[in-house]
């Protein structure tokens, strides 16, 4: 009787150890995959001769900054070195045929940043031409609310990222088409914000007068 019970408790034992080395199997091969790059440019979008590009911006607010007077102190923004090692940029890459816009900004922004977050509404799009390359690009930028930052990511060994203000972002960005990308998140985050201070003004006022009409009866 007691070598049965033996015998059931190894099994249990034995079975549930499996178990768990059959999901970390499984947990590693997903993140093999996460952490490798979509390359080649099969799938790569073209219109009118233009190469598709979509790039993001992704920022995030600095803690106890939220009341600032200018919208611009209060946001940090996440810049990546280019593969060449000549200059800084935000991430971006190509549009592929099987993604929208916004998966494949969030994706581009996963692989050379390494962080994820929320992809907000799109911030224009620009016609350029590439030096290198000589040639012409269609570039979407869009604003991410970062909500993770990765430890690993695809291309960590190819790139360096650093959180800049606003100011030093500017500066130090090569593309022209960028930095007019974040003047528009600027402007738009300065916007949603005086909109929703005048917002709380006028629900204040409302109290106020509910007040006096109250005090008048």
């Amino acid at each position: 009787m007691l070598s049965t019970q033996q015998n059931s408790h190894s099994f249990l034992k034995l079975s549930v150890s499996l178990f768990f080395t059959i999901m970390v199997a499984l947990v590693s091969q997903e993140n093999v995959v996460t952490l490798v790059s979509r390359t080649g440019r099969e799938l790569q979008r073209y219109r009118k001769g233009r190469r598709q590009v979509v790039g993001c911006i992704p920022y995030r607010y600095k803690i106890g900054e939220k009341n600032s007077l200018d919208v611009s102190d209060e946001l940090e923004v996440l810049v990546i070195s280019s593969q060449k090692g000549k200059g800084m940029l935000f991430p971006k890459g190509g549009w592929e045929l099987d993604e929208s816009q916004k998966e494949a900004a969030l994706r581009e922004t996963m692989e050379e940043a390494g962080v994820r977050g929320i992809v907000e509404g799109k911030l224009g799009k620009w016609s350029f031409k590439s030096k290198t390359y000589d040639t012409l690009y269609d570039g979407y930028m869009f604003p991410l609310l970062v909500q993770e930052e990765l430890e690993f990511w695809p291309e960590q060994n190819l790139r360096q990222r650093r959180w800049m203000s606003i100011s030093e972002a500017r500066d130090v960005c090569q593309h022209w088409w960028m930095k007019e990308a974040l003047d528009r998140l600027v402007n738009r985050l300065l916007g949603q914000k005086l909109g929703s201070e005048k917002q709380v003004l006028r629900s204040l006022n409302c109290i106020g007068d509910a007040k006096s009409d109250l005090l008048k009866v």
